[in-house]
């Protein structure tokens, strides 16, 4: 499995606080089946990302971490002005593996009117924006006509494993599991924080997904397309039962790190 997002650098946010907290992380991430993780610390107001900051971490950790679990660079962007304006300036930076899928996260208190502008201009600037917990935000609770429109615009959904078993409460669980019966989830993620509470174990999503809805639609979710977002490559909306499964070209064809 491969884990698009989760907060493993140690001191940059309200992730783990020292190397060993992130190294506990890793070990129950790499034991409960993940083989790849992206680190995505927040890059909000809240918690500024500095890139070389976060570069000098993500360095210290992939060494102290050996080869026990591959760790790639990402981050959890926050839609306000200035960030905006810094992930278009310099995408490589701020998107998954640096090939262009882009963590957006929206604020609990109000989605702004322009949001569709917003996506549009990312996309215009070749990101590829992955809405994140959209099951968890309050405001999104009743919009899942507006959550379908832009699916079908182009924006890619990841939910929070836990939020599948009721860790942030009963309404992100049944939106959740509404999502995926609606077809529109593209990812599922830890959105880890620390390995007691808000944990990197996805193999008990990937179990409920099986369960569910299939061995298919948990592979797809939890595997095939994380992969393709680390690669730029085209990710797939899972398919309805009885349909085949729909695939967007997002033209993100980014050289290749060392």
């Amino acid at each position: 499995m491969i884990d698009i997002h989760a907060h493993i650098l140690p001191g940059v946010d309200d992730g783990p606080p020292d190397l060993e907290t992130s190294l506990t992380m890793l070990r129950l991430a790499a034991r409960t089946g993940t083989t790849d993780i992206v680190a995505t610390p927040h890059a909000s107001l809240q918690f500024p990302y500095d890139p070389e900051t976060i570069r000098a971490r993500l360095a210290e950790l992939r060494n102290a971490a050996g080869g026990s679990i591959r760790i790639h660079s990402g981050c959890d962007l926050q839609l306000h002005y200035e960030n905006i304006q810094r992930v278009l300036a310099h995408p490589e930076t701020y998107s998954v593996n640096g090939r262009g899928y882009l963590l957006v996260e929206l604020s609990d208190l109000m989605i702004p009117r322009n949001l569709d502008e917003i996506f549009a201009e990312l996309r215009a600037a070749g990101l590829s924006p992955v809405l994140t917990h959209p099951e968890r935000n309050p405001l999104l609770e009743h919009r899942l006509e507006e959550l379908e429109a832009w699916v079908e615009q182009g924006l890619a959904l990841q939910i929070t494993a836990q939020s599948l078993f009721g860790r942030f409460g009963r309404s992100a669980r049944t939106q959740a599991r509404k999502l995926l019966e609606r077809n529109l989830v593209h990812f599922i993620a830890s959105d880890a924080h620390d390995p007691e509470d808000r944990t990197p174990r996805l193999d008990e999503a990937w179990q409920w997904v099986e369960r569910n809805f299939g061995p298919d639609y948990a592979r797809i979710l939890l595997e095939e397309n994380p992969r393709a977002a680390l690669y730029g490559e085209a990710i797939q909306r899972p398919p309805a039962r009885g349909r085949r499964p729909r695939f967007w070209w997002l033209g993100l064809r980014r050289r290749r790190s060392a």
